[in-house]
């Protein structure tokens, strides 16, 4: 299960990515408390979280491009540098009580550094790891972050308590310190190198081609982004559910602790398979229609438990099938067009879920996108299972070009798992001999 753990390297990036992730969530807590109390406006904190995820969506592919160009080590090292600036310099902003557009001009700093290093951070975390563990390794990336989430936002409430909020930001400033030392400190002859794009491949224009021209991925990015929008923002549902703010924490701490165990049953896998996505996928579709139709919060909290779980094994799979199944060169740029994916997912689901909530109530909502989630995995699951060339005309006529002819066919991109299969080069059917 730990077995990603077994390299000094990655042992390194792995401490350094839980302290990462804990001042991330307690910052977070804290940023959505100040907006909170500056103007009293739940609006307001939907619009902090807007300007943190804005520039993923708007930047994510040439961010993607630029990790597979330069050298990701020096990225890093400079993208770090400048979270811990700017985290210390919301401290300062809100300690000296200045305006709340500087809040929201910083957050929106924040996350214009976060796109970049986004990328980066991924291609360099398949770098301290083989091939073989890379699967372990996300796995276990998930359960650190769970964990950092989970010591984060219980640590966050007492510390800003004690000592103010200015306190959460300045200790994570701090912890971005963890991760420049890793990156200083990992050796160098232990790494796993990955190819870089050749001239002809780099570029924005080179990775949108390549995401175009499979089938496989474009049907992965949408059934991603309708599991991400409906069936993965709890956030809104969990609120809606809840009579009061104890039963919501509660509820956030049952989600936490689903999401540990779900990253502690991907990592027990040997691997992560496109089949093991849509099994889950399905899985916690039902579930969802399940805690729409269950009485009492109690029920609610019981389903929710897997639900959490599935959702982990879900973006653990995705991400190292998209890691794993496309060429090097290409990492950064899948990458970040699958954190684009999320990022557009959560701004297009959360305000609809938050409006369905609204107007047919919570649980009929949760009914409504478990329904659909499970109509896209099966539409999902029907397509992947089709013949790789039925894939591709499907690919086609979804994207209104016309199917190429034999003579004309495109190459299918390196990396690919699955290319074109050619009528001819199919196994002949045994002609039947009538008596």
């Amino acid at each position: 299960m730990f077995r990603a753990l077994r390299g000094r390297n990655y042992r390194r990036w792995a401490f350094a990515d839980l302290i990462s992730v804990t001042g991330s969530w307690m910052q977070l807590i804290g940023l959505n408390w100040v907006v909170l109390e500056s103007t009293g406006s739940a609006t307001s904190v939907g619009l902090s979280v807007l300007l943190g995820t804005l520039p993923s969506v708007l930047l994510g592919p040439w961010a993607g491009s630029l990790a597979d160009r330069l050298p990701v080590r020096r990225i890093i090292l400079i993208c770090q540098t400048l979270h811990a600036l700017l985290a210390a310099l919301l401290a300062l902003v809100v300690w000296q009580g200045a305006p709340i557009t500087a809040v929201f001009a910083l957050t929106f700093a924040s996350g214009l550094v976060a796109v970049f290093d986004g990328p980066a951070l991924g291609r360099f975390g398949g770098q301290v790891v083989s091939r073989e563990d890379l699967g372990n390794a996300v796995a276990l990336g998930s359960v650190l972050s769970s964990t950092g989430r989970i010591l984060g936002m219980s640590s966050a409430a007492v510390l800003a308590a004690a000592f103010g909020s200015p306190t959460l930001f300045l200790i994570n400033a701090v912890s971005f310190l963890a991760v420049i030392v890793s990156v200083l400190t990992i050796r160098r002859d232990q790494l796993h190198p990955l190819a870089s794009s050749p001239p002809e491949r780099a570029g924005v224009t080179a990775g949108l081609r390549y995401v175009a021209a499979s089938g496989r991925l474009l049907l992965l990015f949408a059934l991603g982004f309708t599991l991400s929008s409906l069936g993965r923002n709890y956030q809104v549902t969990m609120a809606a559910m809840s009579p009061d703010a104890t039963t919501y924490g509660l509820l956030s701490t049952v989600f936490a602790i689903g999401t540990v165990l779900g990253g502690l049953a991907a990592a027990a896998r040997k691997t992560l398979t496109v089949r093991l996505l849509l099994v889950v996928a399905c899985a916690t579709s039902l579930l969802q229609v399940a805690g729409g139709l269950v009485p009492g919060m109690l029920g609610f909290a019981i389903v929710l438990l897997p639900i959490a779980a599935g959702a982990v094994v879900i973006d653990t799979t995705m991400s190292t099938r998209i890691q794993l199944d496309t060429a090097d060169g290409m990492r950064g740029r899948l990458l970040a067009v699958n954190s684009a994916v999320g990022a557009a997912a959560g701004a297009v689901g959360a305000p609809l879920l938050g409006w369905l909530c609204e107007s047919i109530g919570a649980p009929e909502t949760l009914v409504l996108a478990g329904a659909l989630t499970l109509l896209m995995t099966a539409f999902a699951a029907s397509v992947l299972a089709a013949p790789p060339h039925r894939r591709t005309a499907l690919a086609h006529r979804v994207l209104r070009r016309p199917h190429q002819t034999r003579s004309h066919q495109a190459a299918t991109p390196a990396g690919h798992p699955h290319g074109p299969v050619r009528p001819g080069n199919r196994p002949r059917r045994r002609a039947r001999v009538r008596v």
